[in-house]
């Protein structure tokens, strides 16, 4: 699947009557709403998960769970915000179950997510290396703000976390990639003058 482009934001909105005649339980409404938003969902799980399948599972999971709770949403012109914190959670939930079973993860064949351009082969390996050790917690809220471009607050209702929950996470992340990105520096640097 491929994804969307950067900065795609909740302002490509789906279309309000569609998500009330969903809520009354048409289902080829709902299609239409899970086929507009699956290439979006794959992309988030993506960036959070780091691996095609699990992504899947978890989009999968997601539109499963919005079927189910669609009629108890209040406002459907929330239906992105809504379903952007069903993907997350299903993403936490994919991720704790993998995690327990102690699965090896293995590099996928191809990456979703568009590669920046400006980055060498090698860049991009080392900020894989250095996502991957970040917290679920703190993809998604990188993911949220740096792919999609929500705005902190934007971030929290759509996690339904408060404003400074999102900014500790954000920093965490931050702190982290930068440590991790360091480290692997310190530690390519001496087999590079080695060679």
């Amino acid at each position: 699947m491929k994804a969307p482009r950067r900065g795609a934001t909740m302002g490509d909105a789906v279309d309000r009557r569609l998500v009330e005649r969903a809520q009354a339980g048409d289902a080829a409404a709902f299609d239409s709403l899970a086929r507009a938003s699956a290439d979006r969902l794959m992309a988030i799980a993506y960036r959070i998960l780091r691996d095609v399948t699990r992504a899947e599972d978890a989009v999968q999971s997601t539109l499963l769970t919005a079927w189910r709770e669609l009629p108890g949403l209040r406002d459907p012109d929330r239906f992105d915000a809504w379903l952007h914190r069903l993907v997350v959670h299903a993403c936490y939930a994919e991720s704790r179950r993998t995690t327990s079973r102690r699965e090896v993860e293995l590099q996928p064949a191809h990456h979703p997510a568009t590669p920046d351009p400006t980055l060498t082969v090698d860049d991009r390996d080392q900020l894989e290396r250095a996502f991957r050790r970040l917290t679920p917690e703190q993809r998604a809220v990188v993911v949220l703000q740096h792919e999609l471009g929500l705005s902190q607050p934007e971030i929290a209702a759509t996690l339904g976390i408060p404003v400074g929950t999102v900014k500790s996470r954000l920093n965490a992340a931050i702190s982290t990639l930068r440590a991790a990105v360091a480290a692997d520096s310190r530690v390519t640097a001496p087999r590079e003058r080695t060679a």
